[in-house]
């Protein structure tokens, strides 16, 4: 007990220490992280936490669970990119802590530590605890949903049965308040599937099904009632007709190709992604001997493939649809290493070429981007995308020790892969995450604000000299909330009528912001002929339109 004790505070030690330092160091990015923290931002602006709102008009695309959390957190840190992205750090302490426990109760304290050590250790799982997005705080209330009703289903377990169908439909139930109904919907085809292969052979007592939806009605629903009986019942059917709109088509225009996700989840969740592959073998599970790692096997199989097959056939492909199956696939990557050390599998050489291979990717990247600048010169003949090749005329300021951190990436997991092969033991696996977790903190600390420098740095900037002046910011022919959250927008200054702005009355001075892109440009100048330059950064050019005087012309006054 006391040894179980001390491992959970070390978990919570090492996860604070490496998600919370540098949270706040890189401005949030269009679109995901920025909504959230603007619609956080706007709760305190009004004081309505009930209804949630963008630009100070509803919001319909989103429950307010997380955003919730985001406002909470801004309460006590302040408005800013550390308070919105504090609660997917803290959630990262959360899920190593779980997926250590539930490894031990299903076999042991080592098989704990694996699967809490290959989620740390991998690339995608690890840079979403540093974001400000949905996904991390949804994807482990429909884990945790799943873990407990994969208890109930046990036909091993004894005792509990309500008390693990409630604490999994309050788990889905709060999915739903992160997200949407989608939590529930990946739950029941998980059950169905697994349903399936079983032929149906399952018990299970009547009122343990009407405590199960009882508790989920109460959790998920309380949110969505209280609209509708409130007199907001719109807000609910459009927030429905967006849901079913994101199956339908590609929305915001996140396109993508079939195998998209798989591509994602392979090389994104490296390296638990190539230790698992010996995991999906048929007859896996012909020599396990644990009934309780027998059956969290099947519940993590069938969850990784419905979730994938899901978001394979969702036409609207971002990174972050498919994150669920961080949780199987660091599982069965965990089965797979603990069987290896037991001597049932072995460490391929294929799987070590992959290992290295994927390493000098990632290695190259970083010396890449470390030398964009002494290249870019003979790389932007070769664009076609004149906002891209704006963009390219920021300058990045690197410290020079970067592109040894991608040779420490390599070195490292080089050397894990032999020692790993040779014997069979878990300090390989030690060294290879400590190298990973090495090359993906410098990343992030030291290179993504530098990379930032080539997107969308410049009109962030634009947006925080605006601060707290009383006038309209006006982004022209594309679509961000940038500048709601980093102006400070308040209600007086909500008005979008592009029009209105363009050629109107205007009341007060209008920033307008437009993508450096010679189409644009002459379609603004067209829009808004007494618009003035004022600026042009990488990227982007200023605009300003002065308010109209009292006769009619426009004002001297800037």
């Amino acid at each position: 007990m006391k040894r179980t004790v001390l491992v959970n505070i070390l978990i919570i030690v090492a996860g604070a220490l490496l998600f919370i330092p540098g949270t706040g160091s890189v401005p949030l990015f269009d679109w995901d992280e920025i909504n959230f923290a603007e619609s956080a931002r706007e709760m305190l602006v009004t004081g309505d936490w009930f209804n949630v709102k963008i630009n100070f008009e509803s919001f319909w695309e989103k429950p307010p669970l997380f955003i919730w959390m985001q406002a909470l957190s801004m309460k006590v840190f302040g408005v800013g990119e550390f308070a919105a992205r504090f609660p997917n750090a803290i959630m990262g302490i959360l899920t190593l802590l779980l997926l250590f426990n539930a490894g031990k109760k299903v076999e042991d304290e080592r098989f704990g530590l694996l699967w809490a050590g290959m989620y740390l250790m991998s690339f995608l799982p690890f840079f979403y605890f540093k974001s400000g997005i949905i996904d991390p705080w949804f994807n482990f209330f429909i884990f945790l949903g799943i873990l407990f009703f994969s208890r109930y289903a046990d036909g091993n377990a004894c005792g509990h049965r309500m008390l693990n169908a409630s604490l999994s439909a309050a788990a889905i139930g709060l999915g739903i308040l992160t997200k949407g109904p989608v939590a529930f919907l990946i739950f029941a085809l998980t059950f169905f599937v697994w349903l399936c292969i079983r032929k149906f052979d399952f018990r299970f007592r009547w009122r343990d099904v009407a405590a199960f939806f009882l508790v989920l009605c109460l959790v998920g629903g309380s949110w969505f009632l209280l609209l509708v009986f409130s007199g907001h019942g719109e807000v609910v059917r459009d927030f429905i007709d967006y849901q079913i709109r994101l199956f339908q088509t590609k929305d915001a225009g996140h396109g993508g190709f079939l195998l998209y996700h798989f591509v994602i989840l392979f090389f994104g969740v490296v390296p638990a992604s190539i230790f698992a592959l010996p995991a999906f073998r048929r007859h896996i599970l012909s020599g396990e001997s644990n009934g309780r790692m027998a059956n969290l096997f099947r519940w993590m199989m069938v969850s990784f493939w419905v979730v994938l097959i899901l978001f394979t056939m969702v036409r609207t492909k971002i990174v972050h649809y498919s994150s669920f199956c961080y949780f199987p696939l660091t599982f069965l990557a965990a089965y797979a290493v603990s069987r290896t050390l037991d001597g049932r599998f072995s460490f391929k050489r294929w799987q070590s070429i992959l290992l290295i291979y994927c390493s000098v990717v990632y290695g190259l990247i970083l010396t890449g981007l470390t030398l964009f600048d002494r290249i870019k010169d003979k790389i932007i003949p070769l664009v076609d995308d004149p906002f891209a090749v704006s963009c390219m005329e920021a300058t990045s300021q690197w410290h020079g020790f970067e592109p040894a951190v991608g040779t420490v990436l390599v070195v490292t997991t080089a050397a894990a892969c032999i020692l790993f092969r040779r014997k069979g033991t878990l300090g390989p696996l030690v060294l290879l995450g400590a190298g990973n977790v090495f090359f993906l903190m410098t990343a992030i600390l030291c290179c993504v604000g530098e990379v930032e420098k080539y997107s969308q740095a410049s009109a962030i900037d634009f947006y925080i000299e605006r601060r707290g002046e009383d006038c309209y910011v006006q982004p022209a022919f594309f679509k961000s909330y940038a500048q709601y959250f980093y102006t400070d927008r308040q209600p007086e200054n909500a008005c979008e009528d592009f029009e209105w702005l363009a050629r109107g009355d205007i009341d007060k001075r209008c920033y307008f912001v437009v993508k450096d892109i010679p189409e644009d440009l002459e379609r603004f100048i067209g829009s808004v002929p007494d618009a003035k330059l004022i600026d042009r950064s990488p990227g982007f050019v200023f605009f300003v339109r002065e308010k109209a005087n009292a006769g009619g012309g426009e004002s001297d006054d800037q």
